[in-house]
């Protein structure tokens, strides 16, 4: 019954906003396919979490079955900032060659790295790969000011990134949130004031964070690290399904008006 009630239009994929960008923390290939059975045509793409990739028993078999499916995989930041600290960002570059891998993530919340080097294996991977690029530091006692921020999104955006990540981890307790998981609301007014919302995907993990967003952004915010069992919840979300986004006023202006 798609023509029962008036919902937000959801653009087809491959999109380019509205992306609902899920982590896979090691799901069997049963899970997989379960998750696309209910919800596969939300999920735009999926992140095998942090180092996973190197410890997983189904690497090869999974990364076919979400190729089968037509959604985009790729591996965590955090094993291409260990390949940058070790020096072997080559050999994973041809390792993600040989999985078949076209995307790939560009991020510092773990090692230290010069933002200029960085910028300079953005604009080095971008010949190569589909580029997602992250802000923010996985270590909470490091506190960015919102200028910089601006800042270092703008570098990236520049060297070629298609999208920045807004750190939050899995926990959605860093980054773009306080320890309790509340929004750093002057943060993302900042960040928004000089990047267009389309160009950041808003990690946010929790249902709360999710409905956030989409009040304050819209249906077709970009949102990432989404579990898997939360994919058709935000799905719901985005399409005013849930009483915290139902109603025609659910999305709310930029300046924060109704």
């Amino acid at each position: 019954m798609t023509d029962l009630l008036e919902l937000p239009d959801r653009s087809a994929k491959p999109r380019q906003q509205g992306i609902t960008h899920v982590l896979d923390r090691g799901l069997s290939i049963a899970e997989v396919d379960g998750m696309v059975e209910v919800c596969g045509g939300s999920i735009d793409m999926v992140k095998l979490g942090w180092g996973t990739a190197l410890a997983t028993g189904n690497l090869e078999r999974k990364l076919a079955r979400y190729r089968d499916h037509g959604i985009p995989a790729m591996l965590g930041g955090t094993l291409t900032e260990l390949a940058i600290a070790q020096d072997r960002l080559q050999r994973l570059v041809g390792w993600l060659h040989e999985l078949g891998l076209e995307h790939i993530e560009v991020s510092d919340g773990t090692i230290t790295l010069a933002h200029e080097r960085k910028l300079e294996l953005i604009e080095q991977l971008t010949r190569e790969f589909v580029v997602l690029s992250e802000v923010g530091s996985k270590d909470d006692t490091r506190i960015m000011a919102p200028y910089r921020w601006v800042e270092l999104i703008e570098a990236e955006l520049a060297a070629g990134a298609w999208k920045v990540i807004a750190e939050a981890r899995e926990s959605g307790n860093v980054g773009i949130f306080r320890h309790d998981g509340e929004v750093r609301m002057g943060l993302i007014d900042e960040i928004v004031h000089a990047v267009a919302p389309e160009q950041i995907l808003f990690e946010a993990p929790r249902k709360d964070q999710q409905v956030w967003f989409v009040r304050r952004f819209g249906h077709d915010v970009n949102l990432g690290n989404v579990h898997p069992q939360e994919v058709l919840s935000l799905e719901t979300i985005r399409l005013g399904l849930r009483s915290d986004t139902a109603g025609a006023g659910a999305a709310v202006a930029p300046d924060g008006n109704e």
